[in-house]
């Protein structure tokens, strides 16, 4: 049995999601249309608004519906330290820690030469003309622990080292609360690699 056109649209529309599949966004836009009509038209409603009313920050690129963001606004964060990070995403994991009171910048990723993703493309010239003439004195680099991500602070690095700005990297490795027979491989030798001394 094939869908009608509508019911179709719906759901290729929430294929577009990440982590949804056929099954799944079927399954989805069958519920909305059989149980839940109400927040169906909650959900198209907030989209739109979302899509039209959310852009960037122009200080710090997350997300935001105002030209500067609130975290950006916030005259009681160091003006020091900036966390530059891959993606808003993880602007929001590191405030939900609730340790760091610097400031961020957001790359739109990371670089990536094969998928067309330059420097240009990822914000890194926007970065260094956030810091020059700043009062940040460190850099903390947030990417992800990846091959690309890697990359992507090592190039950073090299660019923000000769500004005379102190560069760190945040530390991987081993959870604290974990346990080294249940962690894998590359985690315990990158842990191993950065290791810290005890004084």
């Amino acid at each position: 049995m094939s869908f009608s056109p509508l019911i179709r649209q719906l759901i290729d529309a929430l294929r577009g999601l990440p982590g949804v599949g056929p099954k799944t966004a079927q399954r989805m836009a069958l519920h909305l249309l059989e149980r839940n009509r109400e927040a169906g038209r909650q959900l198209a409603h907030a989209l739109e608004a979302a899509m039209d009313g959310v852009g960037y920050c122009s200080r710090c690129r997350t997300l935001s519906e105002t030209e500067i963001c609130e975290l950006c606004r916030d005259p009681r964060r160091d003006d020091s330290l900036l966390c530059v990070l891959q993606s808003p995403a993880d602007v929001w994991a590191v405030e939900m820690a609730g340790s760091f009171r610097g400031r961020y910048f957001v790359l739109k990723g990371h670089l990536s030469p094969i998928d067309g993703l330059g420097p240009e493309e990822i914000g890194v010239p926007a970065l260094l003309e956030r810091v020059q003439g700043s009062e940040v004195a460190e850099v903390i680099l947030a990417t992800n622990p990846t091959v690309e991500g890697e990359a992507t602070a090592h190039y950073v690095a090299g660019l923000l080292k000769p500004l005379g700005i102190s560069v760190s990297r945040i530390a991987h490795g081993v959870p604290l609360g974990g346990e080294l027979e249940f962690i894998d491989g590359g985690t315990l030798a990158h842990a191993l690699a950065g290791r810290t001394r005890i004084d």
